[in-house]
């Protein structure tokens, strides 16, 4: 059940906030967080300020999408651990968190497959036109020619952003289809991507040759808008851009000119910029991209199946059991920076 801001603990138990889920409920958390001995409040906070009551009574915080800032980790009195439901922690100030003495950890390698296959899904949706196959026979259109045109894959050019766990495995799917990969990630061992069969290549260089752009960026300062206007002009005319990491890592505003503009031929979104699960009202309509029927739009769900989901529950409630039972956790974020051991 979700209980409110102005929860008062029932007893000396530690208290672990979860700031916001989606899930039905948080049975999951709580039967492990419990056998710590700890006491759970579930709320659903979309703006910071929904935490500042609870915040100087946790000893952990949990959180899906909403945001634990500056603000909220200040007012923090007893606070030993701050736990995300995923692999990104933008979302959370890990810098005043580490000036605080309080660890951050993280969910990892739980949805690899999941994404990747999301991924490649929404690239062969597209590139095969199926959208405009499906909207033409329900109007009862039974041409091949309603999606021309239609190129092999096979001797064609992606580029992958960003060549970690779930770009690997992005790459791997995609040469089964025939095509080259190259990528971009300035932080690439030139072992791994000779392990990959995969070309490392500069951001200016892949713009240049990708017959399609899979994004799996993470967001950070230097990834927020990596495409934008310049970066479409530089595209090949009719090239395919599918972004299955951080939605404002493509300025979508720029996306909807390149569309409109005839210069890019579709687009895959798992997430748009304005990312929606973080807002407490959202609607399409501030968004013209949704307005386009060469955009197929899904909504974060990339990570997504039964399994990745309840891995990531179970996982991110260890982790904090493990904190506050004084065990090392699996999955740190700035234990090096608080002169913690890791594993």
């Amino acid at each position: 059940m979700t209980q409110s801001a102005n929860f008062t603990p029932r007893s000396d138990r530690p208290l672990v906030v979860i700031t916001d889920y989606d899930f039905d409920d948080v049975s999951v958390e709580t039967e492990i967080l419990k056998a710590a001995g700890a006491e759970v409040v579930a709320l659903q906070a979309k703006q910071e300020a929904d935490l500042f009551d609870v915040a100087p009574r946790c000893a952990a915080m949990m959180n899906q999408y909403a945001k634990i800032g500056r603000e909220t980790i200040n007012r923090m009195e007893r606070c030993e651990v701050i736990a995300r439901y995923g692999v990104g922690v933008d979302i959370v100030d890990v810098e005043t968190a580490t000036q605080r003495g309080i660890l951050v950890t993280n969910v990892q390698n739980y949805c690899t497959e999941e994404v990747a296959d999301h991924a490649i899904a929404l690239w062969l949706t597209l590139a095969r036109k199926l959208p405009d196959y499906d909207r033409a026979t329900h109007a009862g259109v039974w041409r091949w020619q309603s999606g021309q045109p239609v190129y092999r894959l096979r001797g064609r050019t992606m580029g992958v952003v960003s060549l970690g766990r779930i770009g690997q495995a992005i790459a791997t799917r995609a040469q089964a289809f025939g095509v080259k990969v190259i990528a971009y990630d300035p932080f690439l061992p030139a072992e791994v991507a000779a392990r990959f069969g995969v070309e490392p290549v500069s951001k200016a260089d892949l713009l240049a040759r990708s017959d399609y752009i899979l994004m799996q960026a993470p967001m950070t300062a230097d990834t927020h808008h990596f495409l934008s206007d310049a970066e479409f002009a530089a595209m090949k005319p009719g090239a395919i851009l599918v972004n299955t990491g951080r939605g404002p890592t493509v300025d979508n505003a720029a996306l909807f000119r390149a569309l409109t503009e005839g210069h890019l031929a579709a687009a895959g979104l798992d997430d748009p910029e304005e990312e929606p699960a973080k807002r407490a009202n959202w609607s399409p309509d501030g968004n013209p991209i949704f307005t386009l029927p060469n955009v197929l739009v899904t909504p974060h769900a990339a990570y997504y199946s039964e399994e990745s989901i309840l891995a990531a529950r179970v996982t991110a409630a260890t982790q904090v059991a493990k904190v506050l039972t004084g065990q090392k956790p699996d999955y740190t974020v700035n234990a090096e920076a608080l002169n913690l051991p890791t594993i």
